[in-house]
């Protein structure tokens, strides 16, 4: 079905928008734009010829805002899609506009560190060739990542191989806990994670005033080969230096912030600083819709506020991972200052008005941050919202349970909904009532009066209609680029249906490599069907000569524990595998009765037994329902 137009009610509430921000200030466009060596257009193909990264797709962007986008959002998505190779100051480069992140190289005596090298390897190919072709083409010496988070390391191969990494011609720097917290995201909830990332990056609505127009953040993820190379240097405490290869570079440890493990970094020489992701050109999120863990939104203030301690004096120009830099000490100064307040504010006013017994949904209305914050594009909320990462500091604090205990023990959704209904007077009659406050505009309500239809009767037409209409509308009004990717996608699954395109699958052959054993056999362990296996009782052997590691897995009471360096003459079975072929089996480029049959796993003692182990392993759909039961 077609998208809709913008009803009256949207095109008022994005003219307020219109008037209520400063669109007359050009700086950040003067700053996108500053030191451009090179554009960048077209499209970015992998092996195969599949597009991974279309830069032209948000040529769309060069007009004037819609009324089907919120004015706010799409001045945002013309400034992150601003493509090409610039010179931050001599020495400092980045490419900008080839992929949700932004990669930065600096210059040593006699190559480059290539600082958060994208999602995948085709764009980061591309952005590297446009550095050897206008700047210099030489070598890597050596590559930093950031954080834990795909789009700061998943393009390395592009750069590096593994030889020269092992060799120690090339370092890799991380924070520490880097692995650990990057294989562990992507692999553990990777299922759920990437499902609910397609609805969080408008993948499957299109890109034009109807549909996505970016993230805010950055505009989607490329498509392309997911890759890791584990780190070489860690750095483990603020303070903390390196020279690379004539290039002095001062560390910050900022964990628990944006990211579990990451880090910040000063170029003296250059007086540069880079703030990773902690200060972007947005309000980030303190809690992001695709799901992961809450992060503290106090240590991220402070993180900020002792950057500005640290280099604040000296710093001429500040970068990140996102966006575009802010030149000039006063400039970037004002900068951070008013990120550190933003994410200090929110905390505060979370806690404050907390203590005073408002709920999360309470909260979330009654906090709007000053003028002096809000009325800076920096500070708008186009990747988080006041909204949702006030929640989640009530979230990180209290929980989920607003003490009411109504709210202790409440139906499960589809349950609730049908008594919701009934009480209501049947599905008809209240799809009839939000027609009528579709027509006022009142489309929260409308929603989620709807939700309760869709989830009694999910095949109601006159409800999944009004219902996508309803989000669509909501989509339209966003400021936030991912509550309107959200809007949209849900819109567009309740007049199509799920559809099923190909995806980034962030569980990379190189994450799973990376995995240790331990952190394997817990992936195994969150895998095993609980009510399935609870009057199961076995033990393996688990042995792994290759790498000369044993453990002993123990299944009872419908749970899997594992021990290390332990073996029991009372086990069922012993299963000897090299890791290499553990791997394999887990990437499907082999199957496990294959292995057996070859000889690549020998089982001694009762087979059966792990055979009906193996079989107590959930698979999970990928494609499962969001916006009905």
């Amino acid at each position: 079905m077609s998208p809709k137009p913008a009803t009256p009610a949207t095109v008022a509430a994005n003219r307020e928008v219109l008037d209520a921000l400063p669109f007359d200030d050009e700086t950040d466009f003067d700053n996108a734009r500053r030191g451009l060596i090179a554009e960048a257009s077209g499209q970015v193909v992998d092996a195969d010829g599949n597009v991974v990264w279309d830069i032209d797709r948000w040529s769309f962007l060069e007009c004037d805002a819609p009324d089907t986008v919120n004015p706010s959002l799409w001045r945002q998505g013309k400034l992150v899609s601003i493509a090409g190779l610039f010179e931050v100051v001599e020495g400092v480069y980045q490419v900008r506009g080839l992929d949700l992140s932004v990669t930065s190289f600096l210059r040593t005596d006699n190559g480059w560190v290539v600082v958060d090298p994208l999602i995948s390897v085709e764009p980061m190919q591309a952005a590297f060739d446009l550095v050897k072709e206008h700047v210099a083409d030489l070598p890597v010496v050596a590559v930093i990542y950031t954080h834990s988070h795909i789009d700061h390391y998943g393009g390395v191969r592009a750069v590096v191989n593994g030889a020269d990494v092992e060799s120690g011609a090339v370092k890799i720097i991380a924070p520490i806990g880097f692995l650990e917290e990057s294989v562990s995201e992507n692999v553990m909830l990777g299922n759920a994670m990437a499902r609910r990332k397609t609805y969080m990056y408008g993948e499957l609505v299109g890109y034009d005033e109807h549909g996505s127009v970016g993230a805010g953040l950055g505009q989607l993820t490329s498509s392309g080969t997911v890759t890791l190379i584990p780190p070489t240097d860690i750095i483990s405490e603020t303070g903390q230096e390196m020279t690379i290869d004539g290039l002095r570079i001062v560390f910050q440890h900022t964990p628990g912030a944006e990211a579990p493990a990451e880090l910040c970094f000063f170029v003296p020489e250059r007086k540069a600083l880079c703030m990773a992701e902690i200060a972007t050109h947005t309000l980030h999120n303190v809690y992001t819709l695709r799901g992961a863990k809450i992060r503290d939104s106090l240590i991220w203030s402070k993180h900020i506020h002792d950057a500005l301690g640290l280099f604040g004096d000296d710093a001429e120009v500040v970068f990140s991972s996102h966006h575009w830099p802010t030149w000039g000490n006063k400039n970037l100064v004002a900068f951070m200052k008013g990120q550190r307040d933003l994410y200090r504010y929110l905390h505060d006013e979370t806690v404050r008005l907390a203590n005073h017994g408002y709920t999360e949904v309470e909260i979330a209305e009654l906090i709007d941050v000053p003028d002096g914050i809000a009325q800076h594009f920096a500070s708008r909320g186009y990747y988080g919202s006041v909204n949702h990462n006030t929640k989640a500091t009530y979230v990180y604090y209290l929980g989920w349970f607003d003490a009411n205990p109504a709210n202790l023990n409440k139906l499960p959704p589809a349950e609730s909904a049908s008594k919701y209904v009934e009480y209501m007077g049947g599905a008809d009659a209240v799809v009839e009532r939000a027609r009528s406050d579709f027509e006022k505009g009142e489309y929260r309500w409308v929603a989620q009066a709807l939700n309760e239809v869709l989830f009694a009767q999910p095949d109601h037409a006159g409800a999944r209609e009004l219902q996508a209409d309803t989000f669509e509308q909501l989509g339209y009004q966003a400021e936030n680029g991912t509550w309107r990717n959200f809007y949209l996608t849900g819109a567009k699954e309740l007049r199509d249906g799920v559809e099923t395109p190909k995806v980034l699958v962030t569980a990379s052959p190189d994450s799973v490599r990376a995995m240790s054993i331990p952190m394997f056999l817990g992936y195994l362990a969150m895998r095993l069907n609980g009510p399935a296996a609870a009057d199961k009782q076995y033990e393996f052997n688990l042995v792994f000569p290759d790498i000369g590691e044993t453990y002993l897995l123990e299944v009872g009471n419908g749970v899997l524990n594992y021990t290390e360096g332990v073996t029991s003459d009372a086990a069922n079975a012993t299963v000897r595998l090299n890791r290499s072929t553990m791997d394999a089996v887990v990437l499907q480029e082999t199957t496990l009765a294959d292995e057996i049959a070859s000889g690549g796993v020998t089982i001694e003692g009762d087979g059966a037994t792990f055979e009906d182990f193996l079989g107590l392993l959930d698979d999970f759909e990928f494609w499962f329902n969001i916006v009905t039961p």
